[in-house]
């Protein structure tokens, strides 16, 4: 069985995300979408709150599972079995970072990374500027679905109000 690792922060989960997410679901035989846990950042949505919204995002995917993991991303591999990191692309300096981090990766574990471009209506999308967008009232409903999207503004009216 082929199984296959789709990591990030998902703060919140994007059309971008679900769409690499989707592709990698039809090559292997389960994905496993982690949820990092970064001291470093101020979320605007827990890890468990995202793995949540993944998790209804991805409910009609078989074989997508969603949860949350700390420590080096390859280091969950291992614990889990899972051989190949799906990571998606938006534009060349995603490249620039993300070849460094496989082949850094694979000298670690021996893990794989594939690399799945973005399709092109997405590749403008990321998650901070869907939270920026919407924190000065802008509509990012075209971003993310519409579950995402509503509990983005509850979340943004919650920090106001």
């Amino acid at each position: 069985m082929m199984k296959a690792i789709c990591p990030g922060s998902f703060d919140p989960v994007t059309f971008g995300h679900l769409d690499i997410v989707t592709r990698a679901a039809a090559m292997f035989d389960e994905v496993v979408v982690a949820v990092g846990h970064n001291m470093a950042k101020n979320g605007l949505f827990t890890p468990e709150e995202r793995v949540g919204m993944i998790a209804e995002c991805t409910a009609d995917l078989p074989g997508v599972t969603a949860t949350t993991f700390s420590g080096l991303l390859v280091d969950f591999c291992r614990e889990q079995g899972i051989g190949v990191i799906a990571k998606g692309l938006r534009f060349g300096a995603d490249f620039d970072y993300e070849l460094q981090m496989a082949q850094m990766n694979g000298h670690l574990t021996g893990v794989d990374t594939i690399f799945l471009p973005t399709a092109p209506q997405w590749s403008f999308v990321s998650s901070s500027l869907v939270r920026e967008v919407a924190t000065l009232s802008g509509d990012v409903g075209a971003l993310v679905p519409a579950s995402v999207a509503a509990r983005v503004q509850a979340k943004l009216a919650e920090r106001t109000g």
